[in-house]
C-alpha cells in the first residue's frame, strides 16, 4: 500500500489526512512522505547487493534539509551542482568524502571550498575546467579527486530541456575527446584520476539508452587502461523516470540489475565500483503540492479553476509542459466539469493542468502528485509571491521543515535609496 494514497474518497499522506495538513500550516504547501523516500533509497540501495558502489543523491531534485539529513542518516552520497548544495549537504550531516560535484560552471571560489572539504570528486566537464581545478589545487597544495563527464551522443528520449548526453548539449566532453582530456589530467601535478562519468538526462523510461552509454563508456575505459589511466569508478549517473501519468519506468532493482549485468558482460576484469545520481526517482513521488481552489471562472470556452498555488510555486507544467495527476483532497457535492486549474500569476502560461475532469467549488482542497522532485526546487518569488511551506509527514506526525516564506523574508536582503522619503 502505498503511503500517499485515497481511502474512501480522502487523500491520506502516510497516517494523516491531507485535510487536516492543509487546516494546520495553510495552502499552498509541499507535503513529503518521510517513509517513501526512505524506502525508494533503500531499494537502490539492496539492488547493488555485494556490487561496490556508491549511491550519490541529486540534490537538484530536492533540497530541503531535512531531506538531505534523512538520506545521510541512510548512508547517502551526494551529487551537487553548486557550493549552495554544498552547504546544505555539510548542514545537513553529510560525509564530504562521498559527495561529487557535478555542473559545467563551476567558480573558482565554489572548487576551493570543495577542496576545502576534502569532496571525493570533481566530475569535470570541459578542458579549461581541468585546468582551472589543476590551478587552485597547485595554489593550495593540495590533489584534487577529477572524474571526466564524457558526452557519448545518446537519444535518452525524453523532454529536450532535460536530455544532457547529446552532441548538441553543453554537458561533458565528447566521447571521441575523452582520451586526450584524461591524458592531460594524467599528466597534471594536482590532479588524480579517480573516475569517469556520464549522465544522458532526466525521466527516462526506457533502459536501451543507459545500456547504451554504460557501453560505450566502459569501452572507453578499456582504452583508457590500456594508455596507464586507471579508473576506479565509473559513475553512470541518474536519470530514472517515475510515473505521472502512464509511464512504465523500470523499478530500481530491474534498472541496477541491467547495469550490472551489462558491465559483467563487457568488462572481465576486477568490478568496476558504481555510483549512481538518482534524484526525481527517490523523492519525486513521495511529494505532493496542497492547493486550495480560490474562485471558479466559467466561460463559453473554458472552465477555470483558479487556485492559490502558481507557476512560481510548481514550475514544471509551464516550463516544460509537464503532466501532473491532480486529485480531490476529498469529495465535493458540485457536479464534475472539465476544469483548467490555473494559478494567480499574471501570466498566461500560469496553469498547473489542464482539461481535468473534478467536481470543484470555492475552497475546494486540491492534491497535486508526484510533486516531490523539481517543486519547490524550482520555486521564485515571481510576482512577489511568498514561497510555500514544505512538511514532512513521518506516521501520524507532520513536521514543518521550512516554514512558510513572510514578505520580511523577500525584502531582507534589499535597501532603499538614500536621500528619498519613502
Amino acid at each position: 500500500m502505498t503511503s500517499i494514497r485515497l481511502e474512501n474518497q480522502q487523500l491520506l499522506i502516510e497516517q494523516l489526512h491531507a485535510k487536516q495538513i492543509a487546516g494546520r500550516f495553510g495552502t499552498p504547501c509541499y507535503v513529503y512522505s518521510k517513509s517513501m523516500i526512505e524506502n525508494r533509497w533503500l531499494d537502490y540501495q539492496q539492488a547493488f547487493g555485494n556490487h561496490p558502489h556508491l549511491i550519490c543523491y541529486a540534490v537538484k531534485a530536492n533540497s530541503n534539509i531535512a531531506i538531505l539529513q534523512l538520506l545521510a542518516h541512510l548512508g547517502s552520497g551526494f551529487d551537487i551542482v553548486s557550493q549552495g548544495e554544498l552547504e546544505r549537504v555539510l548542514q545537513a550531516g553529510g560525509d564530504p568524502k562521498k559527495i561529487v560535484f557535478s555542473g559545467v560552471g563551476k567558480q573558482a571560489s565554489e572548487i576551493e571550498r570543495a577542496l576545502d572539504v576534502g569532496i571525493l570528486c570533481f566530475n569535470v566537464e570541459s578542458h579549461q575546467e581541468l585546468s582551472t581545478i589543476q590551478s587552485i589545487a597547485k595554489e593550495q597544495n593540495k590533489k584534487a579527486n577529477i572524474s571526466i563527464r564524457v558526452n557519448p551522443n545518446i537519444n535518452p528520449r525524453t523532454h529536450p530541456y532535460i536530455s544532457t548526453g547529446l552532441k548538441e548539449n553543453k554537458f561533458g566532453i565528447p566521447l571521441e575527446e575523452a582520451l586526450e582530456a584524461y591524458q592531460f589530467a594524467q599528466k597534471q601535478s594536482h590532479l588524480s584520476v579517480k573516475g569517469i562519468d556520464c549522465h544522458i538526462g532526466s525521466q527516462l523510461t526506457e533502459m536501451e539508452p543507459f545500456t547504451e552509454a554504460l557501453t560505450q563508456v566502459v569501452k572507453l575505459v578499456g582504452i583508457l587502461q590500456k594508455q596507464g589511466i586507471q579508473i576506479q569508478h565509473l559513475d553512470i549517473g541518474g536519470g530514472l523516470g517515475i510515473t505521472y501519468q502512464k509511464e512504465t519506468p523500470p523499478e530500481p532493482g530491474a534498472y541496477i540489475a541491467c547495469m550490472l549485468e551489462t558491465l559483467k558482460s563487457i568488462y572481465k576484469e576486477k568490478p568496476l565500483k558504481l555510483l549512481i545520481e538518482p534524484g526525481r526517482s527517490i523523492v519525486g513521488n513521495a511529494g505532493v503540492l496542497l492547493t486550495e481552489v480560490l474562485y471558479t471562472k466559467e466561460t463559453p470556452d473554458k472552465n477555470f479553476a483558479i487556485v492559490d498555488a502558481g507557476m512560481n510555486d510548481l514550475m514544471r507544467p509551464a516550463l516544460y509542459q509537464a503532466w501532473q495527476n491532480i486529485v480531490q483532497v476529498e469529495p465535493c457535492s458540485a457536479p464534475e466539469k472539465i476544469w483548467d486549474i490555473v494559478g494567480p500569476v499574471c501570466e498566461s502560461g500560469d496553469f498547473l493542468g489542464k482539461n481535468r475532469p473534478l467536481s470543484l467549488a470555492p475552497h475546494s482542497l486540491l492534491a497535486i502528485l508526484s510533486a516531490g522532485a523539481y517543486g519547490f526546487s524550482m520555486t521564485s518569488n515571481y510576482n512577489t509571491r511568498n514561497r510555500p511551506a514544505e512538511i514532512l509527514v513521518d506516521r501520524e506526525i507532520a513536521y514543518q521543515i521550512r516554514r512558510r516564506e513572510t514578505f520580511e523574508d523577500q525584502t531582507r536582503l534589499e535597501s532603499l535609496l538614500p536621500g528619498i522619503q519613502p
